[in-house]
């Protein structure tokens, strides 16, 4: 575990939330959403928030895009950092409707990327077809993130649909489980029309889940992440943060910010924490 902070003040200021996880760790995962760094970019931010990020998203199909070469040398940066990569779930919804599922994997795999992520929100899978790219990209030696719920939020999932997925895909060998949220947080998922948390469909989550330390919230917005801190504590696990915000993050959870701070001030604690 991490004490106090791990730079230029330790020893003089403690964390206020208290200890961080520390890499490898099992919860406080975070996953950043990258949209089109360049090289120099990526090194920049992993040189300083390396020990922060767990995993490293490029979203939808833009790895597609990225110049091959360039491609290979981000990935390989990413992964000589510590920090674990895989293309956005989007991009394998697309290989699988035009039959090229396996050769999809392969190449993942190929390229250096060392997870994939298996999800059906915006096409439809049947759960066989879902066990089946689960088992073929742990095949290939990738770490199989899956994601529950659709993108479409007039197609929100039943309670009973999300535990079932949730149960099959953990049988079928996916090592986390993630929460739809977008990259922009609104609409979609737990999320209302605002970004603003919908009770409802979070405690559904939770209790489909059992064990919430299997899940990572995307979270793009910093109000969703302050409001998923306080209830289930600093080392809750977030996803599609833009990486100009991860060094803020690691802040908001460590109670290094007036958002977070308020949590321990006894004249104003909130509950949660």
């Amino acid at each position: 575990m991490a004490g106090a902070q791990d730079g230029a003040f330790r020893g003089i200021v403690t964390d206020p939330l208290g200890e961080r996880t520390v890499k490898p760790r099992r919860d406080g995962l975070t996953m950043v959403i990258d949209k089109g760094m360049g090289l120099q970019a990526t090194e920049g931010l992993l040189e300083i928030a390396a020990p922060y990020i767990d995993y490293w998203k490029l979203p939808f199909g833009t790895s597609s895009v990225y110049p091959v070469d360039v491609l290979r040398r981000k990935v390989s940066t990413i992964r000589a950092a510590g920090v674990s990569t895989y293309p956005g779930g989007t991009f394998l919804e697309i290989a699988h409707l035009q039959g090229q599922l396996e050769a999809f994997v392969a190449r993942v795999a190929e390229l250096g990327f060392d997870a994939i992520e298996v999800s059906d929100g915006t096409i439809d899978l049947t759960p066989a077809e879902r066990r089946e790219a689960i088992h073929i990209a742990r095949h290939s030696g990738l770490t199989v993130l899956t994601e529950v719920g659709r993108k479409d939020p007039s197609e929100r999932l039943s309670a009973l649909q999300v535990h079932r997925t949730m149960l099959e895909d953990i049988a079928a060998g996916a090592e986390r489980i993630i929460v739809e949220g977008r990259e922009s947080g609104k609409g979609v998922g737990i999320y209302d029309a605002q970004g603003e948390i919908a009770e409802e469909e979070l405690l559904k989550m939770v209790r489909a889940a059992g064990d919430i330390h299997r899940l990572i919230w995307e979270a793009p917005m910093k109000s969703q992440q302050q409001e998923l801190i306080r209830r289930f504590g600093s080392n809750v696990s977030l996803g599609n943060v833009p990486p100009e915000e991860i060094l803020a993050l690691e802040a908001l959870r460590r109670g290094l910010r007036a958002d977070t701070l308020r949590y321990v001030l006894p004249e104003r604690a909130e509950g949660g924490l």
